[in-house]
């Protein structure tokens, strides 16, 4: 019998006790074995219960897969307050996502929550109700008889029938020209301009098969991947950190600069010292350090930047600069609206670059450059949604965006994008 079998019984027997008819916020919790080829991803993809969250830190360390909703929330302020007024245990997380506008989120308290820290894992329950904590568990009971066993996940089989762009190469161009003209007149120092690419197909895309074959191939990235319903979807695989939170200790960190990656180990090296070296490159990286350090400084200790280093992907290279400091208030509210969108994905300063955005985009960008992770009242982590698709039944939408700076040069910024699009848009056009 799977583990997932026997944590599932297990929670099942805690619903058949005495649960008061009272309000309030209640979990159980069964330790899951890792003995076994227990595949959260897959989990997940067996069901017919929605929403459903999967996400694995970058290295491999930490992974959640969420399933059904106790409680929603629509922006991480809601989700804090409630955290607060329950009086909510240490651990208790809410997961989902923060859309490019950090007011808006999909955020929930799972149903069920399997977690992965190291080689300890657990299988947990969350009941909540504002009136009857024993209702709910009825309601959950319910949840679990309706559980589907696991199966292995699908591979992707569908065949593309029309790609476009938006904006197309010739308008792209012309928008990277003009946003350094606006740089020329002083209207910004950076902006962020981003590509989104349709793809349709001539069947649905399993969105689980694609995180899983992304999840496979790209690695020292954060895989996310949220399923609204049976027909919507928003995934990818970041290389970039948004936050880290450990009680007041704060982790974060500047993604910038990129050039191309290559499967020749001594060819990317070569490449990747040449970012280091590059004056426009590490120009840009410098903007989002200067950037972040002005935000938080006065609701922080000191702030520590790391040097530079070099994070290789399958398609690309970047510069990363760290920055460790200790939070004066752990908020994770604030760090959201400090942090998000940073000069890494929206440009600098940050209002006037959004206006350019807001103006000429030809596209909402809604969960890109945005974040996806968890919050708990003890730790929290946030990674930024990029090198990512929204997934509508046999349409995939891909974005990728590339930072235009004084000297920026419209081609090279066609093919950054192309690049960075690449990590999903191969996976999806593979035979």
């Amino acid at each position: 019998m799977h583990s997932i079998s026997i944590a599932l019984e297990r929670l099942g027997d805690f619903m058949q006790q005495d649960i008061p008819a009272t309000p309030g916020l209640r979990h159980f919790d069964v330790s899951f074995p890792l003995n076994d080829a227990f595949d959260p991803l897959a989990w997940l993809g067996a069901q017919i219960a929605y929403p459903q969250f999967y996400w694995q830190q970058r290295n491999g360390d930490e992974e959640l897969a969420a399933l059904g909703a106790a409680e929603h929330f629509s922006t991480l302020s809601a989700a804090r307050q409630f955290l607060n007024n329950r009086h909510a245990c240490a651990e208790t997380r809410i997961c989902g996502l923060n859309a490019f506008t950090p007011e808006q989120s999909h955020l929930f308290l799972p149903r069920l929550l399997w977690q992965r820290t190291g080689g300890m894992a657990s299988l947990r329950l969350n009941l909540s109700s504002n009136v009857s904590l024993q209702d709910d568990a009825r309601r959950a009971l319910e949840f679990l008889q309706q559980l589907q066993t696991i199966r292995p996940i699908t591979t992707l089989s569908s065949q593309i029938v029309r790609e476009t762009h938006l904006p197309a190469r010739p308008e792209w161009l012309s928008l990277v020209s003009q946003a350094t003209d606006a740089i020329a007149h002083g209207e910004f120092e950076k902006v962020v301009l981003a590509r989104a690419t349709d793809l349709h197909f001539d069947q649905r895309v399993n969105a689980i098969a694609l995180m899983a074959a992304s999840r496979r191939i790209n690695h020292n990235c954060y895989h996310y991947c949220m399923i609204f319903d049976a027909q919507n979807a928003f995934m990818g695989s970041s290389p970039e950190r948004l936050w880290r939170r450990r009680g007041t200790l704060l982790r974060t960190e500047a993604l910038a600069g990129t050039v191309a990656s290559h499967a020749d180990d001594a060819q990317s090296h070569r490449l990747g010292e040449w970012l280091l070296n590059d004056d426009k490159n590490q120009r840009e990286n410098m903007l989002v350090v200067e950037d972040i350090c002005e935000r938080l400084q006065h609701h922080t200790q000191a702030l520590e930047v790391l040097p530079a280093q070099v994070v290789r992907l399958r398609k690309v290279q970047h510069l990363r600069r760290c920055i460790w400091t200790e939070l004066n208030l752990a908020d994770d509210e604030q760090c959201l609206h400090l942090l998000q969108p940073t000069a890494a994905v929206a440009g600098l300063p940050r209002d006037s670059a959004r206006a350019f955005i807001q103006r000429n985009e030809p596209f909402e960008r809604e969960w890109y450059a945005g974040s996806a992770g968890y919050l708990s009242p003890e730790q929290s982590e946030f990674c930024v949604t990029l090198r990512c698709a929204r997934v509508s039944h046999t349409a995939v939408r891909l974005y990728a965006g590339a930072g235009i700076i004084s000297g920026s040069v419209p081609e090279e910024e066609w093919q950054e994008i192309e690049n960075k699009a690449a990590g999903l848009r191969t996976l999806l056009l593979m035979d």
